[in-house]
């Protein structure tokens, strides 16, 4: 048994013993500005524990002997024996040896043969076990080999030397890993935190199944490290063969470079750089990419808007910083040659209707919150017109919640928003009934509006809970049409065309009643949950007289019923008498059972029913609140058992009872099952340019076969689109996505394998799929390689 004073005793005896050893150990510091391995401290203190010491003044040796550690300079050496020979300099571990070193490597061998310092020497039998910071997650590095030499604490060399990621069998140790590094010698430089691999083999499970003459791989501690990546294959028939060898230069801890060059047979070379950036207050990155374009005809479009000598690229950039705690800006920008080049050459674009670049400030308070920002809108497919498109320059929101005054009580809100845009050519759209909508009007267009509202909640001595509240809202118009080319002209079927300017005001007052009814039996706590509301308000005013940018649609379902202005932007404003009213029902079981169901109504009661006013785009038609008594909207979600949960809201016809709305979802997770199901329903809305119902299903999931092995996939199903035009109620729903993979993971090693089909556009109005089949595969702190291959010819592979 050792005690405090024992060990004191042994610490001071073997500090006396080798007070040579501690005097060799001031050794100069490394010349390197920032080794991997700090020097030897000159005033560091060595502490020996153990449970006897031997003295043998003939042999000049002196012996730690039982349970032994001595820790000096932020290493620590265990073993049964340890002998310090005073001729030589050297320390002997003998016994479970095990030295830890500063950076947290664990070093086990039978015998561990050091110099004084603990920085030379050589090791039988070794083992290292180290933390991997390479990889997508946390793994531990092992090292082993029979025999092998430390030199000056940076340098490792393990002949015929081992190294993985993988965890041994807990069952049968001396079982293969899942894959392991085999070399003649391997050499673990921490200086240059590199390790080195001669006369290599990567085996899986025991076999043999690549030789390589020499590589290297980044040390388990670097997190990045300048090299080549993994490789990615290209073959398509627009682009033909070719391969890209990414490279990743690391320049400083908090910047790099990433080439990603390729040579395509069929167009040329692919230039692609990327700088990424992090300072002190947030990050940055810019991505270029460019072709000089050898086969424009290849892509087979009538109208290719490709720059001129067929150059065509893009520039990506991002970025937020952040100014103080609360204050932040920042930037998401996409500026293309043409509108096709994302989608020709892999980047993404394909699915995608626009590229949104946008820049921005932002501002959080307690209880306040403010945002400026810009955007521009690329459009990439053929049927869009780039400059029907606006540029909103900025939109600003700002939103503040006060505590009412002693004599007020209450909450007092304050909201505003300023939109600026522009827009070069008018976007109409032509309604079955022979009128047209304008969705978009050239020239300059800004409005300012701010609302300040109060609200209080009073509860009774019944429970019922009654809230006034009081808003009133300003809107400052200026607009400045432009009547000149395209059918901008035609504008003036719709506005004055000069320039105008006009106020809005709306003032409301309101009252919120619900009375929850509570009781408990049955399993469980049940409310039952009345609830009304009244809006006063004048009738609506300046509808139709400026453009509708951001209230162009109303989604009228649960959510909301009770708001007090249902439009969803600032263009217009809710006007008239309108009373709201539900009937909730909330059930929460004692075995975990959920039930809430809710079921309302709308009334416009007096004045002009602003749902019922078209303006330049007829927002309020077939929103359900165009009529004096609205469709009728519910919502229910059901939780039989943990694990399971099924919801659902929907709109339907007041007078015939059709659903005119539905969205639905399910979530389960049963063993080791879970999936997810989405469905929706949306009538069709000619005024606003949807001339058939739109119809979706979707479903994802994922099944872990084992505790490494899963398959997963996901499916998306458009119900109501049109295929070579004809209806897809006369044949099978049209897939818009499809994904199906399968994969395995652990400590060491993923491996996933997917094929995914997504629709894309053609200019013909056909549809064509992009299949596509990927594989990955990574071996945590060594590398990974990724195939993506298209099974179509006429599509880009990347």
């Amino acid at each position: 048994m050792r005690t405090s004073v024992a060990r004191i005793a042994l610490a001071l005896s073997m500090a006396t013993a080798i007070g040579a050893m501690t005097a060799a150990l001031s050794g100069p510091p490394s010349a390197h500005a920032q080794p991997a391995i700090a020097a030897a401290d000159p005033d560091a203190r060595m502490l020996v524990e153990a449970d006897e010491l031997v003295y043998d003044n003939v042999a000049q040796t002196v012996s730690a002997v039982g349970n032994v550690e001595i820790n000096y300079d932020g290493r620590t050496l265990q073993a049964d024996r340890v002998v310090y020979d005073q001729r030589t300099g050297r320390v002997r571990a003998e016994g479970n040896a095990r030295l830890l070193d500063p950076d947290g490597a664990v070093v086990t061998g039978s015998v561990i043969e050091l110099t004084d310092d603990f920085r030379t020497g050589f090791i039988d039998s070794l083992r290292v076990e180290q933390e991997v910071l390479t990889g997508s997650r946390p793994a531990t590095g092992r090292f082993t080999a029979p025999r092998a030499e430390r030199i000056e604490g940076d340098i490792t060399v393990f002949q015929r030397g081992t190294y993985t990621t993988c965890e041994p069998c807990a069952e049968n140790p001396l079982r293969p890993p899942l894959w392991q590094v085999k070399a003649a010698r391997i050499i673990h430089d921490r200086e240059e935190q590199t390790i080195y691999y001669e006369n290599a083999s990567l085996e899986f499970l025991g076999v043999p199944i690549a030789n390589v003459p020499y590589f290297w791989s980044p040390d388990p501690t670097v997190r990045r490290k300048t090299g080549f990546l993994a490789p990615t294959f290209v073959f398509s028939e627009k682009l033909g063969f070719g391969t890209q060898i990414p490279f990743f230069w690391n320049l400083a801890p908090n910047y790099d470079l990433t080439f990603r060059p390729a040579y395509l047979s069929r167009q040329g070379f692919l230039g692609d750089v990327e700088w990424r950036h992090r300072l002190m207050t947030g990050s940055y990155s810019i991505r270029a990419a460019g072709i000089f374009e050898q086969d424009s005809s290849a892509f087979n479009r009538p109208q290719r808007a490709g720059a001129a000598g067929g150059a065509r690229g893009m520039i990506r950039t991002a970025g937020r910083f952040s100014i103080n705690p609360r204050w932040s800006f920042g930037w998401n920008a996409t500026f293309l040659s043409d509108r096709h080049f994302l989608e020709d050459y892999g980047y993404g674009g394909a699915g995608l209707s626009e590229a949104i670049s946008t820049v921005f400030l932002q501002g959080r308070g307690e209880r306040s919150f403010f945002e400026a920002r810009g955007y521009y809108f690329k459009v990439l497919t053929s049927n869009e017109v780039q400059k029907s498109q606006p540029i909103v320059h900025p939109v600003i929101d700002y939103d503040r919640r006060f505590t009412g005054p002693d004599f007020l009580g209450g909450e007092i809100g304050l909201r505003a928003n300023v939109t600026s845009l522009s827009r070069e050519r008018a976007q109409f759209l032509d309604l079955p009934d022979g009128r047209r909508a304008a969705l978009g009007l050239a020239g300059n267009y800004a409005r300012a509006s701010a609302e300040l509202s109060w609200r209080r909640r009073f509860i009774d001595g019944l429970g019922q809970a009654w809230t006034p509240f009081a808003y009133a809202r300003l809107d400052g118009f200026w607009f400045s049409p432009n009547l000149t080319g395209f059918q901008n002209a035609d504008a003036r079927a719709f506005v004055s065309g000069r320039d105008d300017t006009a106020a809005r005001v709306m003032p409301a007052v309101g009252l919120d009643y619900r009375f929850p009814l509570a009781a408990s039996g049955l399993g469980g706590t049940h409310v039952i949950e009345p609830m009304v509301q009244i809006v006063a308000r004048p009738n609506e005013t300046l509808v139709g007289r400026f453009p509708n940018e951001d209230a162009q649609s109303v989604a009228f379902d649960t959510s909301s019923l009770f708001a007090w202005d249902k439009f969803a932007g600032f263009d217009r404003a809710e006007g008239g008498v309108r009373a709201n009213y539900a009937l909730q029902y909330t059930f929460n079981g004692d075995n975990g059972v959920f039930v809430h169901a809710i079921v309302g109504q709308s009334a416009h009661l007096a004045g002009r029913n602003s749902y019922r006013e078209t303006g330049l785009v007829d927002a309020g038609a077939g929103s359900g609140l165009d009529k004096r008594l609205s469709d009728y909207v519910g919502g229910i979600t059901v939780q039989p058992w943990r694990g399971l949960q099924v919801g659902a809201r929907a709109r339907l016809d007041r007078d015939t009872l059709d659903f005119t709305r539905i969205e639905a979802n399910a979530t389960a997770r049963i063993g080791a099952a879970r999936a997810t199901l989405a469905y929706a329903h949306f009538a069709r809305q000619p005024q606003l340019g949807f001339d058939r119902a739109r119809e979706g299903l979707s479903a994802t999931g994922r099944i872990d076969l084992t505790e490494n092995w899963f398959l997963d996939g996901s499916i998306a199903l458009d119900l109501a689109r049109f295929r070579d035009g004809a209806p897809t109620g006369t044949g099978n729903p049209r897939i818009s996505s499809l994904s199906v993979g399968a994969g395995y993971a652990d400590e060491c090693t993923t491996f996933t394998v997917s094929m995914t089909a997504a629709p894309i556009r053609g200019a013909t109005g056909k549809d064509r799929y992009n299949r596509t089949v990927m594989f990955r595969l990574e071996l945590v702190s060594l590398g990974e390689i990724g195939l993506q291959q298209s099974l179509d010819s006429d599509v880009a592979s990347r």
